[in-house]
């Protein structure tokens, strides 16, 4: 990645980074926030802010006198705190001369095609226009079912809907350690990571926060889904002075995180089949289907097909598994349920379409399927 050319930088801040030792919204860190947020700006980058703290913002003019578990609470606290929060950033974006918008976002939207390229579509003319989108998930409305479980792995998601060239995440540390440095004073900081190995998860702990959803375990899944997208990602400390300008230089102190050329970076269509989409169904394959899918990435055909299961439109992403019922990939069919039970395990004319396309599969799936997929 090139340090020195304009880059579209999402930017992912926490509530424990926007929040007083009281739990409120902290003004003075905001302003904060909002003036690096302008200095890049006004050197030329897109940016977009995934923003915690709605309900953080909220509770206390709830009448509540601690962040609240109940889920209507929650809620209701976000519906006040979206408002509040959202005056703010607007209040000091302009005092810059920059316009902000607000995006509310469900899983829903991520997970309907149509409706994911819809935003995509949104986002894109405010960032090309000079608009600072503000990212939230709608809280007010979205079951926890449906939710993306914390704005780290919105954030990730929302990198790869805008195609970002850097996605950054502000937190209360300053990086990923190879044990947690709140126990063991001999942690050492990861400055760059190319793979995060099963050695890496099982030294990760949980963030120290009280207002915060996402620990170090969320942070990591987002950065995979960044890595598996080629998007360039870093984990600092809010708060740093200059820290997000410098870790767009790459010279701010934190963990870097960069995909190897080796690896495979998804396009946007096996992005939202990856990691958006919420499979409907799945499809059992065969040997030789198997072999073509995971070394060949070929079509499967009908005649590979060895069970369905579920009912399923045309067009719907399933899961692919294998005869030991272990999933290798997920794909989009091209045949409703009904018809491809009908032709499973026949030869097709060459004029008919595959069960699934080479490209709308997606094999070699090891990133967690986020969230509740």
């Amino acid at each position: 990645m090139n340090p020195d050319k304009n880059k579209r930088v999402v930017i992912k801040i926490g509530s424990s980074s926007l929040t007083s030792a009281h739990g409120e919204i902290s003004r003075r860190k905001l302003e904060r926030l909002v003036d690096e947020v302008v200095q890049l700006k006004d050197e030329g980058h897109e940016v977009l802010l995934v923003s915690s703290g709605a309900v953080a913002a909220g509770y206390r003019k709830l009448g509540c006198l601690e962040r609240p578990s109940s889920l209507p609470e929650k809620q209701a606290a976000a519906s006040i705190g979206q408002g509040l929060l959202m005056e703010a950033y607007s209040e000091l974006f302009l005092s810059h001369g920059y316009v902000a918008s607000q995006i509310l976002i469900t899983r829903d939207d991520f997970s309907d095609h149509s409706r994911y390229n819809n935003a995509r579509n949104t986002i894109n003319v405010l960032l090309e226009r000079g608009i600072i989108p503000i990212v939230n998930e709608n809280d007010t409305v979205t079951i926890n079912r449906l939710k993306f479980g914390d704005n780290d792995t919105l954030s990730a998601k929302v990198a790869g809907l805008v195609d970002a060239d850097q996605l950054i995440i502000l937190s209360d540390i300053d990086g990923l350690y190879d044990a947690d440095p709140r126990e063991n004073p001999n942690a050492e900081l990861l400055s760059h990571v190319s793979e995060i190995t099963e050695q890496i998860e099982a030294a990760a702990g949980d963030s120290g926060s009280s207002v915060g959803t996402g620990g170090m375990r969320s942070k990591l899944d987002a950065f995979k889904i960044a890595m598996a997208s080629g998007i360039p990602s870093f984990l600092g400390k809010a708060g740093v002075s200059n820290i997000i300008m410098d870790a767009v230089k790459q010279t701010a102190k934190g963990t870097y995180f960069e995909s190897t050329d080796e690896m495979e970076n998804l396009d946007s269509r096996k992005q939202w089949i990856a990691f958006n989409s919420g499979p409907k169904g799945e499809v059992t394959v065969d040997e030789q289907g198997k072999k073509l899918m995971m070394e060949k990435e070929g079509s499967l055909l009908p005649l590979h097909v060895h069970q369905v299961k579920g009912r399923f439109e045309k067009g719907t992403v399933v899961r692919i598994m294998d005869l030991d019922n272990e999933e290798i990939g997920l794909g989009v069919v091209n045949y409703p349920s009904d018809q491809l039970v009908q032709l499973q395990g026949k030869k097709v004319s060459e004029d008919s379409k595959p069960a699934v396309d080479s490209d709308g599969l997606v094999c070699h799936i090891e990133i967690p399927m986020p969230v509740g997929l």
